[in-house]
């Protein structure tokens, strides 16, 4: 097995991925919202589907731009449900996503049966073909991978969405009341993460695919947090664990000729149940009894 161009942009690649989804699903999972990144996930397909019809491109902005709508709908409808209709959370997510799936699904059948945009394209990706989706201008200059590009703008997106918000996540993760009583709009700053939820799900598809996005928001924090409860380790733990599961990843599927956004996921798994067996309990995050003061300790 050789180390060449090709496996570095793929490791690296996938380490943006899995950055990118862990510190979001850092600050997803202390509001306990961690599955609400499979509603948007799955959610944002109609917006999709109506960016393809505007553009007719599936790399357009007008997807990314479609996707991030449906996103922020998605949201509303949750805490819709939530606090106007009283049904509880779980429930709320499950009626949104797949509700706005299936009318996504519907557009699909009936308007785009005829082109290269399906459910398959959206759930499942595979970051192998990477090395060869270049990025070439009209000038004919070669910039190299189009995904490796996305990936690295979509990180920089987030980290800089959590250093200008870093106060205000906090706050509101762990204080909503409080932090509307000292002048937070606590509903900006959810939808605002939600918006960036969505972008770093849609940004991530050809890649990765929706379902696995969703593990990669959901399972590094979770092992993080079984080892730290302070925010700046567990964002830090999340990274390293995004590194490892891209390196892991990669080489075990090339390994038994696998699909590598499966075996990174898969390698993410296994590390939360190494984890889980070595801490010997589950995580306080699961069990409804997460300290606020505690992450505050950075």
């Amino acid at each position: 097995m050789t180390f060449d161009s090709n496996a570095f942009l793929i490791i690296f690649t996938g380490a943006l991925i899995a950055i990118s989804c862990g510190f979001l699903g850092v600050f997803m999972m202390l509001r306990k919202m961690s599955m609400t990144g499979d509603a948007i996930s799955h959610a944002v397909l109609p917006g999709i589907v109506i960016g393809f019809f505007v553009s007719g491109s599936q790399r357009s902005l007008e997807v990314i731009m479609g996707a991030g709508l449906l996103g922020i709908l998605a949201t509303l409808m949750i805490e819709g449900l939530r606090k106007k209709a009283k049904v509880q959370l779980d429930a709320s997510i499950g009626i949104t996503f797949t509700l706005l799936f299936a009318i996504g699904i519907i557009l699909i059948n009936l308007f785009a049966y005829k082109v290269d945009l399906d459910q398959e394209c959206v759930l499942y990706g595979e970051i192998a073909y990477l090395p060869i989706d270049l990025w070439v201008t009209k000038s004919g200059l070669n910039l190299g991978p189009r995904i490796t590009w996305l990936a690295g703008l979509n990180f920089f997106f987030v980290i800089g969405f959590i250093y200008l918000l870093f106060k205000e996540l906090i706050l509101t993760s762990f204080d909503e009341s409080f932090s509307s009583v000292i002048g937070i709009n606590a509903k900006g700053v959810n939808l605002a993460l939600m918006s960036m939820v969505s972008y770093t799900t849609v940004s991530s598809f050809e890649s990765v695919g929706a379902i696995l996005v969703v593990a990669l928001l959901v399972v590094p924090p979770a092992t993080a947090f079984l080892w730290t409860k302070s925010l700046m380790p567990l964002l830090q733990l999340t990274a390293a664990l995004g590194i490892l599961i891209a390196i892991l990843g990669y080489y075990l599927a090339y390994w038994i000729d696998s699909s590598i956004a499966g075996m990174m996921v898969t390698v993410a798994g296994i590390f939360f149940l190494l984890s889980a067996i070595i801490k010997g309990k589950k995580p306080s995050w699961l069990q409804g009894t997460y300290k606020a003061a505690k992450p505050l300790g950075i």
